[in-house]
């Protein structure tokens, strides 16, 4: 009976070596959330950067904007990169999260579409228009709106303003508010359609060439790397950091999307 208590023994005694070995192995991948295009492309690009650097990185790629943000909250997912700081901080406000910034990459210009119309002069009265419905990005079509003339807001500088902040409305425009994603489906049946730009590219618009109305290389909404007060200083996630700021993944981004995307670094 001695030998198989001591055979028994020892394999325990090796299974509780090898814990601490695949924990070290697990301590070196990192999950990212992100949306399709562009915030996927340009972390795909990072995957070999990081491997360089002992860094599994693992891309999980979501259609909206809610779940990204929960599941890092949740501890699901170690970070998220698809979202401004107006987005962020309604989105801890409203569902009492404590999500942090991380470090900033990229700006996308958010803009106007239509198919039935080539400019912005040519759209009639009480034109039909469809604009994202949650707080942040329904402020940031209202401002590129007002910037243009079509409205007048109550303060042009509010990053929070809504639709009862509209104080003249000489188009007669009609508001229609939906979930961001679904807007690019709105095109055939609407007159104008304020889309982001992560959503225009993946339904195949190019904001350059196709868009109305367009915010300048100056905007502030800048999207960032996003994680957890837990987290942030991590030294797999400042690894991250450090290579979505790299000088090879700012030449990708200015190759690759031609002034859709734009570097904020």
């Amino acid at each position: 009976m001695k030998k198989p208590l001591a055979l028994l023994a020892a394999l325990l005694l090796l299974a509780g070596c090898s814990a601490p070995g695949d924990a070290g192995k697990d301590a070196q991948t990192l999950t990212v959330a992100a949306t399709a295009i562009p915030h996927a492309e340009i972390l795909k690009q990072v995957k070999p950067i990081l491997a360089r650097e002992g860094v599994n990185l693992q891309i999980k790629v979501f259609a909206d904007y809610v779940q990204p943000n929960m599941q890092v909250a949740e501890k699901n997912i170690d970070l998220n990169y698809f979202q401004t700081k107006p987005y962020l901080d309604a989105f801890n406000r409203e569902r009492g999260t404590h999500l942090t910034i991380v470090t900033g990459v990229h700006i996308e210009p958010f803009a106007a579409y239509s198919r039935k119309y080539k400019s912005i002069a040519e759209l009639p009265d009480g034109a039909s228009v469809t604009l994202p419905n949650d707080p942040s990005n329904n402020s940031r079509a209202l401002l590129l709106l007002a910037k243009n003339g079509l409205i007048t807001l109550k303060d042009p500088s509010n990053e929070m303003s809504t639709l009862k902040d509209i104080t003249a409305n000489p188009k007669h425009l009609k508001f229609r508010e939906l979930e961001a994603a679904m807007l690019p489906r709105t095109l055939d049946e609407v007159d104008l359609a304020l889309i982001n730009t992560n959503y225009a590219l993946a339904a195949g618009l190019n904001p350059t060439k196709d868009a109305l109305l367009i915010e300048d290389k100056n905007s502030p909404y800048v999207n960032y790397l996003v994680g957890r007060p837990d987290n942030q200083n991590d030294p797999r996630v400042q690894k991250l950091a450090k290579a979505l700021t790299s000088p090879e993944i700012k030449a990708f981004i200015e190759q690759k999307y031609h002034g859709a995307v734009l570097p904020a670094f």
